[in-house]
Parts: structure tokens; C-alpha cells; sequence
């Protein structure tokens, strides 16, 4: 194992911010087993931004081009963590240069450069430089505890899945024109959280087959032109002159899955729902549901209970279920864990592979360059249905 490992992050929005506290905190979960960790940058054009990240997660500098993060030797690990169509260019410097990269979903904003990715990523793997993506709800204690409960039978057949992922960052006309509005059909509402809830949907159902019913609509036509630059999901500062919105703001479509049928659903335009992501699954003995709003705990309901008593149960999630015990300073039921731990998780799994510790020992890994591009394949499909009108697509496989 290194001694040290120097991390560094490329942008300093809001996951960007996400990613540099993670980093930050890995080093405070489970065993003393990383070697230290040496915060040394936060690059970001936007040098006020960048500055003052930098300053508050206690990074050594900000660099205002993160080309100079490729050519520091103190640097062995970056996140990369901008807008989509960025991505390319900097991960493969990167990983031609040595470094171990964990870059944002979804991988690309096209499929052509996201398979361009993977190649270049198994490339780099075969001389010891790892190349990962970040799926950050495969470690959610909550999540991999429903998964438990159908590897071990005690859901019984799963019949059904149902998923939702709500959010309202684009409900309000006067958010202004950025990246996230501009693209494809599917890389809107679909790309940005349906990710997360297709590549969870699979975790669970099994290997995705086909698609049907893929619905996308635009709910806000046109937005604002900003008046300067566009951070996370602010408002204001905009000027008069609008610009067409080019992507999705709701989408919906079934799925057939290795072990069941499901329904997702996704929107960036539901009015008080800040980010909810919601799952439920369905077998002969059971049923599981489990929601970001309430991320500390899973309900349960069991065909074997009391006629009277029948019904979902809420289960504190604590030291019985997976990856909580030691993870944090206060690991008991009830204590709670939120979407910002799960980044934590996210980036101490990395760096226990980039510090060689064996998976056995390790929280789950983190997916290689290859699940991102089966997961854009997955999301492409849904955007063929919907292109057809609905008509059933098989998803292409790997």
C-alpha cells in the first residue's frame, strides 16, 4: 500500500462540492486501513468558485485549468465531476497520464464517447490505473438491504417493481438556461436521475431486457438566458431573451427484467418534490419500499404475520443491515443517513481499491467504465420507445 494518495476534484458545483467533502471524510469510516489522504486541489474555471471550495473543504489549492492537474505527479486520484459532454476530453488526459479517475453519471452525453471511454479505461486498467463511475445508491444500507431481502427468499418470487425519482430543480420558468436543459431526448430528466434509477432498478430486478411505453414530454418549453455562470440549480440572474429547452423534463417507460417487470418514472419538474426517489418492490411473500425522504429506515410487509397485524412494519436501519455498522461515529438505529454519506461511501470504496485493499474487506466497488455504458445503452432504448411511440425495444447487450 502507498504511503499517501493525492486527490483532487474537477469541478466545484454541487456534486462537485459533494465529492471534495467525501474525499475529506473517507478516511473517518470503518477501519484505519487508507493511507493518508492528501486533499491538494478543486479546479474549476470559475475561479471565485473554485477558490473558495478549495478553502472550505481543505484542499491545498484551486487551479482554474484542469490540465494542471495532469501534469502534477502529487496528484493520484481525480474526480471528475462537470458538465457531460466534458467528460471525455479530461478523463482520457487523465487516465493517459496515470491517474486513477471515479467520473460523475452519466458517463458521456453521447454513447459514441462513452464506449470511447471504456476502451481507453481498459487501456489504462491493464497498466495498474483504475477508471470507475460513480453509482453512489448501491452502497445505501436501506437499498442493499431490500436486495438481501430477495437473495435470501424472504420476498419470495418477485412479481413487480415500481420506482420514481421526483425532483422540482426545473419547475419554476425562471430557472435559467444551463447544460442540463440543452442535448438529446433522454439526456434531460432521463440522463440526469433516471441514471440512478435504472442502474437501482437492475440491482434489484436483474439484468434488463427490453423497454416499452417510453414517454418523454417538455414541460417548460423555453428558459431564460443567465446572465452569468450557471451553478448547480440556482435561479435568478437571468436576462429577457429565452432559449428553446432541448431535453426532457419528464420521462416514463416499463421495463422487463431478469426477475421481474417494473414501471420508472422520472421528472425534474415535480413541484414539491426536492429529490424524491422512491422504490417498491413486490414478490409472493412479501413486499419491500424504501425512499429517499426517509432514507434511515425500510418498510417491510410479510404474508407470514397475524391476520390482525398484517401490513408494512417500519425497520430502523442500524447495525444489522449492510454497511452501517462502523461507518460512522454514531452507528446505531435511528441515527439516520442521508444522500450526502452515500457520497462518502462512494469515495472511501474507491480509494480502498486504488489503496489495493482486498473486496472482501472493502465496502462494495465502485462500477467500471462498461456499467456506465451498459447503463446509457439501457437509457437509449427508453429513448427509442418513446421515438416509436411506445413500441417495446430490446436493450442492446454488452
Amino acid at each position: 500500500m502507498t504511503a499517501s494518495l493525492g486527490v483532487a476534484v474537477i469541478g466545484a458545483g454541487m456534486a462537485g462540492k459533494a465529492h471534495a467533502a467525501a474525499y475529506r471524510a473517507a478516511s473517518t469510516l470503518y477501519k484505519p486501513t487508507l493511507p493518508q489522504i492528501r486533499l491538494v486541489s478543486i479546479a474549476d474555471i470559475n475561479v471565485e468558485l473554485g477558490g473558495e471550495a478549495a478553502a472550505r473543504y481543505g484542499f491545498e489549492r484551486h487551479d482554474a485549468d484542469w490540465r494542471a492537474l495532469v501534469d502534477d505527479p502529487s496528484i493520484d486520484v481525480v474526480s471528475v465531476v462537470v458538465a457531460n459532454f466534458l467528460h471525455r476530453e479530461i478523463v482520457e488526459a487523465l487516465l493517459a497520464a496515470g491517474k486513477h479517475v471515479l467520473c460523475e453519471k452519466p458517463l458521456s452525453d453521447t454513447i459514441e464517447d462513452a464506449r470511447a471511454m471504456a476502451d481507453a479505461a481498459r487501456a489504462a486498467d491493464a497498466k495498474g490505473t483504475l477508471a470507475r463511475i460513480g453509482y453512489s445508491y448501491l452502497r445505501a444500507p436501506g437499498i442493499a438491504f431490500i436486495r438481501k431481502l430477495i437473495d435470501d427468499g424472504r420476498l419470495g418470487e418477485m412479481l413487480h417493481f415500481s420506482g420514481r425519482y421526483w425532483t422540482d430543480y426545473g419547475c419554476r420558468p425562471d430557472a435559467p438556461m444551463s447544460w442540463r436543459y440543452q442535448g438529446p431526448a433522454g439526456s434531460g430528466a432521463l440522463g440526469d436521475v433516471g441514471s440512478h434509477l435504472s442502474y437501482i432498478a437492475e440491482h434489484l430486478c436483474g439484468d434488463v431486457q427490453e423497454v416499452s411505453g417510453g414517454r418523454f414530454h417538455t414541460s417548460i418549453a423555453e428558459r431564460p438566458k443567465p446572465l452569468g455562470a450557471v451553478v448547480g440549480h440556482t435561479r435568478g440572474n437571468v436576462s429577457d431573451e429565452l432559449a428553446p429547452v432541448e431535453n426532457d423534463d419528464y420521462a416514463t417507460f416499463n421495463a422487463r427484467f431478469a426477475r421481474c417487470v417494473g414501471t420508472l418514472e422520472v421528472s425534474r419538474v415535480a413541484a414539491g418534490h426536492p429529490n424524491d426517489l422512491v422504490l417498491e418492490i413486490f414478490g409472493s411473500k412479501g413486499a419491500a419500499r424504501w425512499s429517499q425522504t426517509n432514507p434511515g429506515q425500510v418498510e417491510v410487509m410479510l404474508h407470514d404475520e397475524q391476520g390482525d397485524l398484517a401490513g408494512y412494519r417500519t425497520v430502523p436501519l442500524g447495525p444489522a443491515h449492510p454497511h452501517y455498522a462502523g461507518g460512522w461515529a454514531m452507528d446505531a438505529p435511528g441515527v439516520g443517513i442521508g444522500q450526502n454519506d452515500l457520497f462518502v461511501h462512494q469515495a472511501r470504496a474507491f480509494l480502498e481499491e486504488v489503496a489495493g485493499i482486498p473486496e472482501a474487506e472493502s465496502l462494495p466497488r465502485c462500477k467500471s467504465f462498461d456499467d456506465g455504458v451498459h447503463n446509457m445503452e439501457f437509457l437509449a432504448a427508453v429513448a427509442a420507445s418513446a421515438a416509436q411511440r411506445g413500441a417495446t425495444v430490446t436493450v442492446k447487450e454488452d
